[in-house]
């Protein structure tokens, strides 16, 4: 995974441009203090320099979570996160949106811990109405333990995107017109969490955790919400959203295109859509329908 330079010279100023624009969109960052509330861990979860920074950790008694006091219904969101370093085997760090009830929508980013010097895999996932199963897997072309890098969701009433420090690396559409649902009338909290899944995280529960490693720790600062605050089911938009905020109606143009089907065909290890086994009766309809109009905005 050593091409990123080759990006670089291929796509510099198409990166540069495409990440400027992203500069231009995202909100102040918020402080913890203010914004969440660690739920579970008892104390294994840590809000720390005034707000500015918190902390996970996950022992083999416990892991940890907090989540968002404001819930959203559409918005662009950003968290830095720096991962588990070491052995990480079996972790599973997840920063996520989800709505309550037994129907429920979610947009998922988890990261599979590792063994030391291999790659952590980011698994995404969307769900409508309760149901997910669109598993997409990443491999990352840097180290996500050494520093903080910025993960993003846009979600608006055309496109749910995932982005990594601004590169595009997944896009879901609005294609309700052809039967599939669409996260749109439920409002989702923010959640993150460290817990352990070694039955499955990594290698497919071929690795097992190493206590001996524990505590384990990941961190995050800088959360933005750039989005439609939900309060007693009235929004903090204006009926005219689309006019006041551009992530509303945010799209790929061809740069971030281009960008999205790089990183898909170099770092891509995962793609439900392509999983016929899985699927031996046909892939999904999204799967197969991707050249249609989506809902215009």
């Amino acid at each position: 995974m050593d091409t990123l330079s080759s990006l670089s010279n291929a796509l510099g100023m198409l990166l540069i441009t495409f990440l400027m624009v992203e500069t231009f969109m995202v909100a102040s960052a918020g402080n913890f203090n203010k914004d969440v509330d660690i739920t579970w861990g008892d104390s294994r979860g840590k809000i720390l320099n005034n707000g500015q920074l918190l902390t996970l950790s996950l022992d083999k008694a416990s892991g940890s979570g907090f989540q968002s006091r404001n819930e959203y219904l559409y918005g662009k969101f950003d968290m830095q996160l720096k991962l588990v370093p070491g052995n990480s085997a079996g972790t599973v760090t997840a920063y996520y949106l989800k709505s309550q009830g037994s129907s429920w929508d979610e947009i998922d980013f988890e990261f599979l811990g590792n063994l030391s010097g291999d790659p952590y895999v980011v698994h995404t996932n969307v769900y409508t109405k309760g149901k997910g199963g669109r598993e997409q897997q990443f491999y990352l072309w840097f180290d996500p333990t050494a520093d903080f890098h910025t993960y993003s969701i846009l979600w608006n009433p055309g496109h749910v995107i995932f982005y990594v420090d601004g590169r595009p690396i997944r896009e879901f559409k609005n294609l309700e017109s052809v039967g599939i649902p669409y996260p749109k009338n439920q409002p989702m909290r923010m959640y993150c969490s460290l817990w352990i899944a070694d039955d499955w995280a990594t290698r497919g529960g071929l690795v097992k955790t190493d206590w001996s490693q524990a505590p384990f720790t990941a961190s995050f600062r800088n959360f933005t919400a750039n989005a439609c605050v939900l309060s007693n089911g009235v929004s903090s938009c204006s009926s005219n959203a689309s006019s006041n905020n551009a992530w509303f109606s945010q799209e790929l143009d061809s740069s971030s295109q281009k960008v999205l089907k790089w990183v898909q065909k170099n770092y891509m290890v995962y793609n439900y859509c392509k999983d016929a086994k899985r699927f031996p009766e046909g892939l999904p309809v999204e799967c197969t329908v991707r050249n249609r109009k989506q809902i215009k905005i």
